[in-house]
């Protein structure tokens, strides 16, 4: 199984060369044309073989660089093509909100999926996505790949910042055998929230140490306002983990002054990077293809 890397997740995709035994790993060569559009090119035999390509798609750019991946690895002709979306951008349009508009995420799903047997992603905005796929779609998750990561760190109680991450963070404090809590959220605006303790919450807060986690850290607000929360109930440390990490304008700047650590996945490259979902994308390609 030939491992290929897009620009927005070669390291990912190295990551999960060397999970599949090291299988072998390529990274195309990639130009832009004098008018601005992009030129791609693969490089050795993929006749017969079974192709993987690792490419997350958070810009416009991204996307086309993955269309235009999987017509060069067809082409190559490669036995098999599993296309592997660590983050799947434009997911949150996953309905129509009002009329005219399109639902994005079906869209992107019907591109991905032409040249592709089978599409792989990471932490879905919801799970109607992969409903959008008319050929075989999976999903892995992060939560292992950041269990795996706080299990050596001294952690007392797992928080989601809203009740819409209760599954989530049950799921990590099953894995961790850790206490849990949701906070109760209500936003403002787009950019403001309000946060409080539930009434249920009876855990003893006081000096304990805390870790946010969360699927998407965008701008940071809610993650910000929660552990200025979590300090005002006298906890010791907050940390805030996720799977995607965007981060958008000062967003990281903002969660490090109010927060201990910072940990994500490594589906988006940034500052908080510390742990890989490789091993459980992998584990995913071995079903798919196995030896």
């Amino acid at each position: 199984m030939h491992v290929i890397g897009g620009t927005a997740s070669t390291a990912l995709a190295e990551r999960i060369s060397r999970e599949l035994g090291n299988s072998p790993f390529g990274i195309p060569f990639l130009k832009r044309f004098s008018d601005g559009e992009m030129y791609v090119r693969i490089g050795g035999r993929l006749e017969g073989d079974d192709v993987v390509l690792v490419q997350s798609t958070r810009t416009d750019e991204d996307v086309i660089e993955l269309l235009l991946l999987e017509d060069a690895v067809r082409e190559a002709g490669a036995r098999k093509v599993f296309v592997v979306v660590p983050y799947f951008g434009y997911q949150r349009q996953d309905r129509r909100f009002a009329p005219g508009e399109p639902i994005s995420a079906r869209s992107l799903c019907r591109h991905v999926e032409l040249d592709a047997d089978a599409v792989i992603s990471v932490d879905l905005h919801s799970p109607q996505i992969l409903s959008h796929f008319s050929k075989p779609a999976f999903e892995a998750s992060g939560i292992p790949a950041i269990a795996r990561l706080l299990r050596e760190r001294p952690i007392d109680v797992l928080v989601s910042p809203d009740r819409g991450g209760v599954d989530r963070v049950r799921r990590m404090a099953t894995l961790l055998d850790r206490p849990w809590f949701a906070l109760d959220k209500k936003r403002i605006d787009s950019d403001h929230v309000e946060l409080s303790f539930p009434s249920t919450v009876d855990y003893p807060t006081e000096g304990k140490s805390a870790v946010l986690i969360d699927d998407v850290i965008t701008t940071g607000g809610t993650i910000v306002e929660a552990a200025k929360l979590l300090q005002k109930h006298g906890v010791r440390a907050v940390s805030a983990a996720c799977t995607h990490g965007l981060f958008l304008r000062d967003a990281f700047e903002r969660i490090k002054a109010v927060t201990d650590e910072v940990y994500s996945t490594d589906t988006l490259g940034n500052p908080a990077e510390k742990a890989s979902v490789a091993p459980d994308v992998a584990q995913i390609l071995r079903r798919l293809a196995p030896s």
